[in-house]
C-alpha cells in the first residue's frame, strides 16, 4: 500500500484562517499555556530526571538578582529551603509569589528560606517582575534552564522542599496556597532534630 501526496490535501486560505487559534481542532485556551511551557522546559528528546523524596537535592550555584552568587545546599546547611521555579509569563506564579511573601516574613526567623529560581529569563525581566510584586525572598537566575532540568521541572510553578540536611522531602507541582506552604514548613521544622 502506498501513500499518495493527494491523500493529504492542502488547505486553502479561508480554511487556514478558520483554524487559527485552534489546536487539534479545539479552541486554544489559557490553560494550554502551562502545557506548552512544560514542553519548552523539557527540551526535545531529553528525559527529565525523576527526583525521589528522601534523596539529596541537586546542588547548584546561581547568580542572585542583587549581583551575588548562591551556592545550594552549602549556603543553607541547617535550614529548611523551598526552591520555587517560576517565570514572569507563568499565569499562576504572580499570585503565588505574592501570597508567599507574608509566610516567608513570618517563618524566616525559624530557619525557613525561599529561593525563587527564575527559569530562562534575563535579569532585567526578573527584576522588574519581583520589584512589582514587592518580593523580599532571594531570587536567583537560571538563565540557561540547567538547574530546572536537573530538578526535572516540567511546568511552572514547581516548588521543592529541602530539609536542613539537603534532602528532598516533598514537592508541589503547580500553584500552592500559603496555608499549604505553612503546613509543610511546620511539619518539616517540627520533624527537624
Amino acid at each position: 500500500m502506498s501513500l499518495r501526496r493527494e491523500s493529504c490535501p492542502q488547505m486553502n486560505a479561508n480554511e487556514r484562517k478558520s483554524t487559527q487559534g485552534y489546536f487539534w481542532g479545539r479552541p486554544l485556551r489559557p490553560r494550554l499555556l502551562p502545557v506548552l511551557a512544560a514542553l519548552l522546559l523539557a527540551g526535545c528528546g531529553a528525559e527529565a530526571p525523576q527526583l525521589v523524596n528522601g534523596s539529596p537535592a541537586p546542588s547548584f550555584e546561581l547568580e542572585r538578582l542583587d549581583g551575588g552568587r548562591t551556592r545550594f545546599p552549602e549556603d543553607y546547611r541547617g535550614q529548611l529551603v523551598a526552591i520555587r521555579f517560576w517565570a514572569d509569563w507563568c499565569p499562576f506564579c504572580k499570585d503565588e509569589m505574592t501570597a508567599l511573601e507574608p509566610v516567608y516574613q513570618r517563618l524566616q526567623g525559624q530557619g525557613f528560606h525561599i529561593l525563587a529560581v527564575n527559569v530562562r529569563q534575563d535579569a532585567a525581566t526578573a527584576t522588574a517582575f519581583v520589584q512589582r510584586l514587592g518580593i523580599s525572598y532571594e531570587t536567583l537566575l537560571d538563565t540557561s534552564g540547567v538547574v530546572a532540568r536537573s530538578y526535572g521541572v516540567q511546568g511552572l510553578p514547581t516548588t521543592f522542599f529541602v530539609d536542613s540536611d539537603g534532602i528532598l522531602r516533598t514537592r508541589i507541582l503547580g500553584e500552592s496556597t500559603p496555608e499549604a506552604t505553612e503546613r509543610m514548613v511546620a511539619e518539616l521544622l517540627g520533624a527537624a532534630p
